[in-house]
């Protein structure tokens, strides 16, 4: 299976149309303008929030619904179902309108879209390009952000008593909405938001702390689209701004080749060392993830080369994919770029982006410091060398001829670091990544390759926007209904005013979410309900959100719902469960570290000094040899099931920062080196009586 096919398969923002005929102009036209427009206004400033977003916005479903095809239509009974769900929301609609509940407008949108949406299913098994329902759908969502932007002055006067116009809009953007996520992101989230509008009005019957009075149809849809609370709220306004950027540099950075030259300068690094080709998947996989946020798009690109030469070298099929998985997961939390929704957490911690990166550098590090050392440990269990040296590449001509190409990550680590704007790093990186472009000639972005890059930028950044709207959707539910505080105490009320129970139910409702929604969507949510329950027993906030964000990624890598290790397995052709399985085990620190940092907020730099940061990243470094070793069965020989337990044991203490535990593991840790060094020292000794 080739690299795209993989990617359409396991990462639904890879499969869009690729023929589209006399529109191919109409495509490209929008999503450049997108680009120039986010290119503008993050020069010279952005408009008002609703102008600013709606623009976003608009363009961006105008591009969902001419790129992505409604993917259940060639599905065996998909338009059955669909005629179902139509009868269904349609004798809804009526009812709702029949009792006076729902006002003549907003009845006749609603359903207007659902008889386009039910042609668009039945056309989109047809061939042609673009059916014209799609055309239409793309129409309306351009149209129902752009007004916002001609008409936010008089919908702001009208704050409170809407218009007939102002309802049915905010009717369409909201089933546009959701019909984009689901084509573009996937049906989970429309799902989960789907529920929370529905929540949003029969809060009067539902148990428990759950409960609220409940709101109008009319009042939950101007709350989702005609504020900035919903749709047009953070999560949107993040996409907008950094997010869009940050993205839009990593397709720049693609373009110059910086991708190929990672897997380069990761080979000539670490190729001749023992297990060599994992060991430089992991380290090709930790810097590919300072500009690519997918874990699925980072395994194919990483893996296309990595895999097959580590099966080569010895590796099963399941381990050499699930190394590429689980490292390529672990570029979402590695600064100084991350995943889309680290950005997210500048709004909700109120924290500039330069702190959220550097509080993310030790659990980064441990996380790829786990995976480095359990490939070594697995490595030398197998028997398995390193490459000869005239199979690498040259370390030195590589930094001498092609060094250049880190100058844009480079200037972008130093213009967080002396506390500027990710706005502006994210600019003044995609500036000298351009510029870099043009000192090699295979290289250079001219007029065409430029055009392509900007249309290239806004199609990347759409799983992004379908997300986040409708990420906007359930936050617009949070705050209308308060339910962000009610859930926090339930889950509190459910751990019995613990904080590890707290922390285990906030840990399995991030994997839930993540296994059906994007990091972007799993973080607003968990952000809003689960991160506050952790806040309650005084956990720093910044230790609060990369607590659910660290596991609304590894979702990524945890059965049964693993899309990277299925996507590296997809490679490999190997069995995706046991990938799935290999996958969590090699990357089990990041199952870990969490805990730690929440309990010991020194590894998140909060509250701590140089010298105790500097100590707490050796010692923890030291207990991932410790976890490692204890998962893999070796340390300096094959290791006894006992020595197992207290090699992991050994780990976890000097994981968690303390001066006790880290002098306890580590002289446990000295213990069974010197055991196995006794062992080694006498099985030799025996061979050469043996010979003798």
């Amino acid at each position: 299976m080739n690299e795209q096919k993989l990617l359409e398969k396991y990462d639904i923002e890879y499969s869009f149309r690729k023929k589209l005929g006399k529109w191919k102009v109409v495509v490209s036209f929008l999503a450049i303008t997108l680009t120039l427009f986010q290119l503008y206004t993050a020069m010279f400033g952005t408009l008002p929030s609703q102008q600013h977003r709606g623009f976003h916005l608009g363009l961006g479903l105008g591009l969902i619904f001419l790129l992505f095809p409604d993917k259940t239509s060639g599905k065996k009974n998909g338009f059955r179902n669909s005629l179902l769900f139509f009868c269904l929301f349609l004798a809804a609609d009526l009812l709702l309108y029949a009792s006076g509940k729902l006002s003549l407008p907003v009845a006749v949108s609603a359903a207007s879209f659902l008889i386009l949406r039910l042609v668009s299913q039945w056309l989109n098994k047809k061939q042609d390009p673009i059916p014209w329902p799609d055309l239409f759908l793309a129409l309306l969502g351009v149209a129902a952000g752009f007004y916002q932007v001609v008409f936010f002055q008089e919908i702001i006067g009208r704050t409170g008593d809407y218009s007939d116009m102002d309802l049915s809009v905010a009717t369409l953007a909201v089933c546009l909405v959701l019909e984009a996520a689901k084509r573009v992101v996937g049906l989970p989230i429309v799902v989960v938001a789907s529920v929370a509008l529905v929540y949003a009005y029969a809060g009067s019957y539902m148990p428990g702390f759950l409960a609220h009075r409940g709101f109008s149809v009319e009042r939950i849809l101007s709350h989702s689209y005609l504020s900035t609370e919903g749709i047009l709220g953070i999560p949107i306004a993040v996409s907008a701004t950094f997010i869009f950027l940050f993205l839009f540099f990593g397709v720049v950075l693609n373009r110059t080749g910086i991708g190929q030259y990672f897997n380069d300068l990761a080979f000539a690094l670490t190729g001749g060392l023992v297990g060599g080709p994992a060991k430089a998947a992991v380290v090709s996989s930790a810097m590919q993830g300072t500009v690519s946020g997918s874990s699925v798009a980072n395994t194919v690109g990483s893996g296309i080369f990595t895999i097959p030469l580590m099966k080569k070298t010895g590796y099963t099929p399941e381990f050499a994919a699930a190394v590429e998985a689980s490292s390529s997961t672990g570029g979402q939390i590695m600064p100084p770029v991350m995943g889309a929704a680290a950005f997210l957490m500048i709004e909700f911690t109120d924290l500039p982006y330069s702190q959220i990166a550097l509080a993310a550098l030790i659990p980064a590090l441990l996380y790829f410091a786990g995976i480095y050392f359990a490939v070594h440990f697995e490595s030398k269990r197998l028997g398995i060398l390193g490459l000869p040296k005239d199979q690498l590449p040259d370390l030195k001509e590589l930094i001498l001829k092609k060094g250049y190409l880190l100058i844009p990550l480079i200037l972008i680590v130093g213009i967080l670091g002396i506390g500027q704007s990710p706005m502006k790093a994210a600019l003044l990186g995609i500036a000298a990544a351009y510029l870099v472009s043009f000192l090699k000639k295979e290289t250079r972005l001219g007029i065409k390759a430029l055009l392509d890059t900007l249309e290239e930028g806004a199609r990347t950044a759409l799983g992004v926007i379908g997300a986040c709207a409708a990420a906007g959707i359930i936050v617009g539910v949070v705050t209308l209904t308060g339910l962000g505080l009610k859930a926090a105490g339930g889950i509190i009320a459910l751990a019995n005013g613990y904080l590890l129970p707290t922390m285990f139910f906030t840990m399995i409702t991030s994997l839930i979410l993540g296994m059906g929604l994007p990091t972007t969507a799993n973080y607003v949510i968990t952000a809003t309900m689960a991160a506050p329950a952790l806040a309650e027993f005084g956990v720093p906030p910044i230790a609060a959100h990369l607590f659910v964000f660290y596991f609304g990624i590894v979702a990524d890598i945890t059965p049964p719902v693993a899309l990277a290790a299925y996507a590296g397995a997809g490679l490999a052709n190997a069995n995706p469960f046991r990938t799935g399985v290999l996958a969590t085990k090699i990357g089990v620190a990041a199952f870990l570290v969490p805990y730690i940092f929440v309990l010991s907020p020194e590894l998140v730099m909060v509250d701590t000094t140089f010298t105790a940061s500097l100590w707490a990243i050796l010692t923890a470094i030291v207990g991932m040899v410790g976890i490692s070793s204890g998962l893999f069965g070796y340390f300096i020989t094959d290791s006894t099931k006992f020595e197992r337990i207290v090699s992991f044991g050994a780990g976890l203490s000097l994981v968690d920062p303390g001066i006790v535990t880290d002098l306890a593991g580590l002289a446990i840790l000295l213990a069974i080196y010197g055991l196995q060094k006794r062992r080694v020292a006498g099985l030799k000794s025996s061979v050469i009586n043996s010979k003798l």
